[in-house]
């Protein structure tokens, strides 16, 4: 029965890490009954999401996956209800429904600690990534140039709203040329092509514009690329972010790269690496701390300083509303060119 199911998911196109959790699931659900599919009644679904707390958005995952399963088992096309019937006297049920699941009733059901980062936070935060780099050349130790990258990483990832997934799968080729800001050479926009996929469909792609109050980005990754980069002798490596080992930086080490500086910083624990993120889609984004503000470069495009500065005034009616506001802008400012677009 786990084995069709896990067929009928990968004719969905539906990748591993989806289809292994479901399938353990199912098997702690009837190890935790200690009966078969056609042996399960609503209770025991009941008593097995209120036997531990979970979170809310976990309990619906519990369901949604027991739902499918039990929808597949009970499906008459499948042949499993009609083989139940004949060896055992009973089949398989639909043993969720509207009664004893959870309504999804409002868009975000996080926890409530999770927030964007202040401004503040992120000025702390990128001065104890900067800090770590002068350590720990100060002791005399061999990683100062993964913290140089560690701290690059970090501002690319706030500068373009990335997710760690999508900052992972950058390459050398992604970074690109904007023709209507030719000062950022070619460090104009990122070209995203590992963007959060829908279910059974390929990453999405995106482009990332490089817009005028972060440019000091573009030194940011001028250095990583043309200085620090090539001490890694990454060779013909395609990847954005190498390691000592010449090889990609893994999800995970940029997960520890957020929480080695975040320690450093003093900042919450519960702070994550979306939370930079988070303060991407902020309305009022292109504000910057005051010692990235002061940092060398101007604004490319000041004639239209007006028009950017109505970013900070715009209400938090939702973040589409906020995204279209930006476009608008942007496109004022690139003289109506289409060439590229904003995170979404």
């Amino acid at each position: 029965m786990l084995e069709g199911w896990a067929t009928q998911q990968r004719a969905r196109f539906l990748k591993v890490n989806t289809i292994g959790p479901r399938l353990d699931l199912v098997r702690r659900f009837a190890a935790f009954t200690n009966q078969y599919p056609w042996q399960w009644e609503p209770a025991e679904a009941e008593a097995f999401i209120t036997h531990a707390p979970v979170a809310v958005s976990t309990a619906r995952n519990y369901h949604n996956t027991l739902r499918l399963f039990c929808g597949y088992a009970s499906d008459a096309r499948y042949g499993w209800a009609a083989r139940c019937l004949e060896q055992f006297g009973s089949v398989p049920q639909q043993i969720l429904d509207e009664w004893n699941t959870v309504a999804h009733v409002t868009e975000f059901e996080g926890q409530p600690h999770r927030r964007p980062l202040t401004y503040d936070e992120v000025q702390a935060l990128f001065d104890a990534a900067d800090g770590r780099v002068e350590e720990i050349r100060s002791r005399g130790r061999k990683s100062a140039l993964a913290a140089q990258r560690d701290a690059a990483l970090l501002k690319t990832v706030y500068a373009f709203g990335l997710r760690r997934r999508e900052a992972w799968g950058l390459d050398l080729a992604d970074l690109r040329h904007n023709p209507q800001v030719r000062q950022f050479a070619h460090y104009g926009a990122v070209f995203v092509r590992w963007g959060k996929s829908s279910n059974g469909s390929p990453p999405k792609r995106r482009t990332v514009l490089t817009v005028p109050e972060m440019d000091w980005v573009v030194a940011v990754l001028q250095q990583w690329t043309e200085e620090v980069r090539p001490l890694f002798s990454p060779g013909a490596h395609p990847a954005l972010w190498v390691t000592e080992r010449r090889g990609r930086l893994s999800r995970r080490a940029i997960n520890e790269a957020f929480e080695e500086a975040r320690g450093a910083a003093g900042l919450d624990p519960v702070l994550d690496l979306h939370c930079l993120r988070d303060l991407y889609h902020a309305p009022d984004r292109v504000r910057l701390p005051g010692a990235v503000r002061a940092r060398p470069g101007r604004s490319l495009l000041c004639e239209h300083d007006g028009d950017l500065h109505e970013l900070s005034g715009i209400a938090s009616d939702g973040r589409e509303a906020a995204g279209r506001h930006v476009r608008a802008v942007l496109f004022r400012a690139f003289g109506g060119s289409r060439h590229g677009c904003l995170i979404r």
